[in-house]
């Protein structure tokens, strides 16, 4: 590869671009070398479900397997790849035509013949894959794949450098709440619960509000920091098993930005100011009490005014809530909680959101029962 390629290549990774637009950028820059090479594409890996999801692409078909998951467990191929921990190359991907699997036969139709996989680890931990395809037939020689090897590296690392980044916020905000001995109603579970609630209702609006992948995911990695404000809220407050003063209220709400304060005070000290997305995380944190008529808080925002992250996040946040256990009252049924969703649809929740969640009763179950806690949630 020329110096000119290199230097155009790592040049696009120095710009303050979504990584999204980065792949695109460097496949581009790729393909004046090797015009064979048709699709970039990367999936990440939920450990705690075993679920791959598409993450980010760069293709001739960018709605190929867009917001699609699939079990590492049932992608046998690639299980494979990880316990070599070696790549992978398939000259002929027609080996594989009489496969039942989604992903596979979406592949073959759109045309692809051929794949160079990698899986991505850091320090050895597994985060997700790697993948080059092409239209063409035993292309993937050893004298590209010498070529593509420390390309796949650096577009690894940024993947993986951009969770680890929220991963390390989301710790941060755990270690904080253990050191000051805060505590609320908001477990473990129920973050890992909402979070994945969360992710279906804006993997079913993804087309409509064209959501990217990485948006989503994002989302989905946000989410548990939605109410890093309350570290601030006083126990007496934060703990009452009554019911809330005016005042008392007035001091609960300030959750919303405090924790604001606490988003932009973190992401300055870690120097993370240019996580792509960075602005989803501060609208969930400073607006997911807003409400669709105007009467939520901070800042009194009426319907789409919400930043759509919000109105997701708040969806979310009170299914579980509903249908969580807690010190003052029972779990309820996820009939029951979507009642009392529908009835708030229009008032205090976005009605898309809630139909949407509504629509994934299926999957929201499975995570109901993975996730159930086993002391009050």
């Amino acid at each position: 590869m020329s110096d000119e390629v290199q230097f155009e290549l790592f040049g696009e990774l120095d710009k303050n671009l979504p990584l999204s637009e980065k792949l695109v950028a460097m496949h581009t820059a790729l393909r004046n070398r090797y015009a064979f090479l048709h699709r970039i594409s990367v999936v990440v890996y939920d450990a705690a479900t075993d679920m791959l999801s598409t993450y980010i692409s760069s293709s001739d078909h960018p709605e190929l397997l867009k917001t699609y998951q699939y079990k590492l467990a049932e992608a046998t191929s690639l299980v494979s790849i990880l316990q070599t921990g070696k790549p992978r190359i398939t000259g002929d991907l027609s080996v594989f035509s009489h496969s039942e699997k989604y992903h596979t036969k979406r592949l073959l139709e759109a045309g692809y013949r051929s794949s160079y996989t990698i899986p991505m680890f850091y320090k050895d931990e597994f985060y997700g894959f790697v993948f080059f395809n092409s239209y063409e037939t035993a292309c993937f020689t050893p004298e590209v794949l010498a070529h593509l090897d420390p390309i796949a590296s650096v577009i690894a690392l940024n993947v993986i450098l951009e969770i680890r980044s929220i991963s390390t916020l989301k710790a941060s905000v755990k270690t904080a709440r253990h050191i000051t001995s805060q505590r609320d109603c908001e477990t473990g579970a129920h973050l890992e619960r909402m979070s994945r609630y969360a992710r279906l209702i804006a993997r079913s609006l993804a087309s409509e509000y064209q959501l990217s992948d990485a948006y989503i995911e994002q989302l989905f990695l946000f989410s548990p920091l939605h109410d890093i404000g309350k570290i601030a809220i006083p126990d007496r407050i934060l703990l009452k098993p009554g019911t809330l003063t005016e005042e008392e209220f007035g001091v609960m709400k300030t959750h919303t930005t405090k924790g604001l304060e606490m988003i932009d005070f973190m992401l300055e000290v870690f120097g993370y100011k240019d996580i792509p997305n960075i602005v989803v995380l501060r609208n969930i944190v400073n607006h997911h009490h807003e409400s669709f008529d105007g009467s939520g808080y901070p800042a009194g925002l009426v319907g789409e005014d919400i930043p759509f992250e919000a109105r997701i996040i708040a969806t979310a946040d009170i299914f579980d809530a509903l249908t969580s256990v807690r010190p003052y009252k029972g779990a309820w049924s996820s009939e029951k909680a979507f009642e009392e969703l529908h009835r708030l649809a229009g008032k205090k929740l976005d009605r898309k959101c809630v139909t949407a969640l509504d629509s994934n009763r299926t999957e929201l179950e499975a995570i109901k029962t993975q996730f159930r806690e086993s002391v009050y949630g």
